[in-house]
């Protein structure tokens, strides 16, 4: 039984508390940070015009790593991925499993599809109605399916795939420096608020919690982070490092590796130059491909 309008607007709005706390969270650091912090307790103003530099350098593009995973729209397969009319009508009226798979693979045998099932079968979303191309599956939180998936995110309150992989990596490394760069500037006034050597005093509070949230929140990512760069220079998603793709000869979970620069390549575009910036790239004519020496693509 599907849930009822009401049900779903409540679900979508309680999808945006993980993001409303980090958003409050940034808020609250930037508070710290540029008043507390730079304000009442820095007493040099070189010293204070150098962190705010740093400091709204790194927060501006952190920002704009994360709010392009959040609002970048999953990318869904194409019309082309789905059943023609008639055959559509086939495989709606055939009760037996095994005849549905032959309608199937007469469908998939003019599509670039190389993954199946574990069982050998042709990978169909009964929900999008939909042949999954390659990496692609259906997220139960969006409804849809997702082209080279990866999961969902409650922190975006979005899918992580093909269309914003990339910007969820860098969101990661620009909140782990975010991290770094607030514990390497706060660390000398958290010790003199610690040792007494300054006056207690409104501000003390603020920068004492802002250096523990921070050093928590750079452990978390951290480890997070270093994940997703060996899932990058390996060429596998989340799902694909936990359930290895299969082809026709069976799971391969190298399956989509190039080599890892080819890799790199595969994720942040083929100009190094904006590998550092979270924008979109166009990729080449073979992403989710295979070339036809049976070498797989991503």
């Amino acid at each position: 039984m599907a849930p009822s309008p009401a049900l779903r607007c409540c679900k979508r709005a309680l999808n945006w508390i993980p993001v409303l706390f980090i958003n409050l969270v940034v808020a609250w650091s930037y508070y710290a940070y540029v008043v507390e912090l730079c304000v009442y307790t820095i007493p040099i103003n070189a010293e204070r015009i150098s962190y705010l530099v740093i400091f709204h350098a790194f927060l501006a593009i952190f920002i704009w790593s994360y709010w392009k995973t959040i609002w970048s729209k999953p990318a869904s397969p194409s019309i082309a991925f789905a059943l023609p009319r008639a055959e559509k009508e086939l495989y709606e009226k055939e009760q037996r499993a095994e005849m549905q798979q032959e309608i199937l693979k007469r469908v998939a045998k003019n599509l670039p599809i190389y993954t199946r099932t574990a069982g050998g079968a042709v990978r169909y979303c009964d929900f999008c109605q939909v042949i999954k191309p390659d990496r692609c599956h259906h997220c139960s939180t969006c409804e849809m399916c997702v082209l080279k998936m990866d999961h969902h995110c409650p922190w975006v309150n979005n899918c992580v795939g093909f269309s914003n992989y990339k910007f969820f990596v860098l969101f990661l490394a620009y909140a782990m420096l975010y991290c770094v760069v607030i514990c390497a500037t706060v660390v000398q006034y958290f010790i003199k608020f610690w040792t007494k050597e300054l006056p207690d005093t409104h501000a003390k509070f603020h920068i004492l919690f802002l250096f523990f949230v921070a050093a928590l929140f750079f452990i978390s990512i951290v480890s997070l982070f270093s994940y997703h760069l060996w899932l990058v220079g390996k060429n596998r998603t989340t799902i694909e490092a936990f359930r290895a793709p299969v082809f026709a000869n069976g799971p391969d979970k190298n399956g989509f590796s190039l080599g890892f620069k080819r890799n790199l390549v595969e994720v942040f575009g083929d100009q190094a130059k904006n590998w550092i910036f979270p924008v979109f790239f166009k990729p080449g004519r073979w992403a989710f491909l295979c070339d036809q020496t049976g070498a797989h693509r991503s």
